[in-house]
């Protein structure tokens, strides 16, 4: 079915609605918005896809609601919100849309939604209290895209509407980035995979151009890795590799001489020619040429093992 109207509700709208209409306006670009909650607008009809309003969940009648008592649970027992739902019927549909490959389908459908798609479902069903992000909690992306509704006295016929619209191309931009991204750690992996094959056992790994790299270090085991080299615009970079996802402890670190030091006086430090740069905080440094560069990288990794 090719529908002729993509149906939400009228009024305030929130991050799944607007999330939703990222998906299906992609997949059928010729339906239109329809915003209602018109009993006319929100019986199910083979011309419409119906999402966050009608009070009932029928995927093949293509109504996609998750206020209702009964509404639909992730296996897990996590609610749905109308982005889940879409997500869980058409996700895969708008990947391949955006030609991703179909080997990688599967997977970054399925780390997006755990991702981005949950938490969003989450937040919109109450079972998330935004306070837990601190001081962050209004910059959250629902609450971000929430600020883009008209204010309370901004009562111009179609403000709503117009509005809706507008965030609707800052939720876009959102959800193809978060996609974009994932796709090329994928695209990543067996570049980084073949990189670490060809360094063996030693500790420093280099690519042929930066990418994201700790995601297939840690798949790949590749535990006695230290510091990653690559080049960058005409210079090379000298990385370090966390540990975990979150927080900033790396394997190790580059050597404390270093901290904050720029060219001649970084070489006069480690001894480099063209050594130029040590952040302060020890993660990443940067040399004029290749051979600078794992020449670094040699060094950071004796002091790092003598250390040890």
């Amino acid at each position: 079915m090719t529908p002729d109207f993509l149906v939400t509700h009228s009024g305030g709208f929130h991050a799944d609605e607007l999330l939703s209409s990222v998906v299906l306006t992609r997949l059928f670009p010729n339906a239109g918005i329809t915003r209602s909650r018109a009993p006319e607008w929100i019986t199910p009809g083979a011309d419409r896809i119906i999402y966050d309003v009608g009070g009932s969940y029928d995927p093949a009648a293509q109504i996609f609601d998750h206020h209702q008592r009964g509404a639909p649970l992730r296996d897990d027992g996590k609610p749905f919100s109308s982005f889940g739902l879409i997500w869980k019927h058409y996700g895969r549909d708008y990947l391949a849309a955006l030609a991703i490959p179909a080997g990688h389908v599967e997977q970054i459908h399925a780390a997006f939604d755990a991702d981005f798609v949950l938490p969003i479902d989450l937040a919109d069903n109450g079972a998330i209290d935004p306070s837990i992000a601190g001081p962050l909690a209004g910059l959250t992306l629902p609450s971000l895209l929430e600020t883009l509704k008209p204010v309370f006295d901004m009562s111009e016929p179609g403000a709503d509407d117009r509005a809706f619209h507008n965030a609707l191309s800052i939720a876009r931009s959102f959800v193809e980035a978060g996609i974009a991204q994932k796709a090329a750690k994928l695209r990543a992996e067996s570049l980084v995979f073949e990189a670490i094959e060809k360094a063996g056992p030693s500790p420093i790994l280099e690519l042929p151009q930066g990418m994201p790299f700790r995601a297939a270090i840690v798949k790949a085991g590749a535990d006695h890795m230290l510091f990653v080299v690559h080049p960058r615009d005409k210079d090379w970079c000298l990385t370090g590799i966390r540990r975990s996802d979150e927080g900033f402890e790396l394997r190790a670190d580059l050597p404390v001489s270093w901290a904050g030091l720029t060219n001649g006086a970084l070489e006069a430090v480690c001894g480099v020619p063209g050594a130029s740069f040590c952040h302060n905080g020890r993660f990443i440094a940067a040399a004029k040429t290749r051979e600078a560069a794992l020449a670094m990288a040699e060094i950071a990794v004796r002091e790092a093992l003598a250390a040890a």
